[in-house]
């Protein structure tokens, strides 16, 4: 894995994780170790990608845990590894989707009850299959596409809305002169700029390995919407929380602002 993602250009390994607080967390670190003599090599070993061991302190975690024991444990989940540029620059980067737990085994994150949740419906969805006579059944596949519905605002337009700057949604304000009584915008035929944010946004997705399908006006005026392929949930539920990454990111790249709904 090391020499593969070294190939790819990557100078660092972060085991990617969704902690309680919403969205994802990434701790980075190099390649590069002692060797012999103590010289600087390039080093990834198994026990490396297995477990690191991140500070929690910060995370929520309903109080299950006091701060000074508050380490924590990122293992990999049950997905492939991917190589992809994270974060600013040009910097590549191996990314682990992994799980995180406390020292103790309590969950710290929203991707283990998933796990867990597919595990207990895979055993009583064959339960099922073998009391209606398929015996041959050995796991349950579950498939989703989520979509996801966005605004685009330009950000000079954001400048003066304090509300949408510090919250990220519209806490004030006047109806708009024209909003959705002529139901022209759903479906219609979408303005240059958005089209090329769209084309630029599909070509970092694409190459990512995250399959989207669907691109459109949506309902409401500036609101859009994408849909993905459909996948195995577990796979979905990661490639969504980087859709929404790479959705504010590309729009930024073209002076706008992406508002996820």
């Amino acid at each position: 894995m090391k020499e593969w993602a070294l190939e790819n250009g990557a100078t660092h390994f972060t085991h990617w994780f969704q902690p309680q607080r919403g969205g994802t967390a990434q701790k980075h670190d190099a390649f590069i170790d002692y060797g012999e003599n103590r010289k600087i090599i390039e080093r990834f070993s198994a026990s490396q990608l297995v477990q690191s061991e991140p500070d929690a302190s910060s995370f929520p975690s309903g109080g299950i845990r006091s701060t000074f024991e508050a380490r924590g444990y990122v293992e990999p989940g049950i997905r492939c590894h991917q190589c992809s540029s994270l974060g600013a620059g040009k910097t590549k980067t191996l990314v682990i989707p992994s799980v995180f737990l406390s020292w103790t085994g309590e969950v710290l994150d929203l991707k283990t009850p998933l796990l867990r949740s597919l595990t207990v419906l895979n055993e009583k969805a064959i339960n099922l299959q073998k009391l209606l006579g398929n015996k041959n059944a050995k796991q349950i596949k579950v498939f989703v596409g989520i979509e996801q519905e966005y605004f685009l605002l330009s950000k000079e337009a954001i400048k003066s809305r304090p509300d949408i700057i510090v919250t990220g949604r519209t806490l004030f304000g006047n109806k708009p002169a024209k909003g959705q009584q002529m139901e022209d915008h759903y479906f219609g035929n979408i303005k240059k700029n958005i089209l090329e944010f769209m084309e630029d946004f599909d070509h970092e997705l694409y190459r990512r390995g995250i399959p989207v399908k669907t691109r459109h006006n949506e309902v409401a005026p500036n609101q859009f919407e994408l849909a993905p392929l459909h996948q195995e949930e577990n796979l979905a539920i990661d490639s969504n929380l980087q859709i929404m990454e790479i959705l504010k990111k590309i729009a930024d790249k073209h002076n706008m602002v992406a508002i996820l709904t």
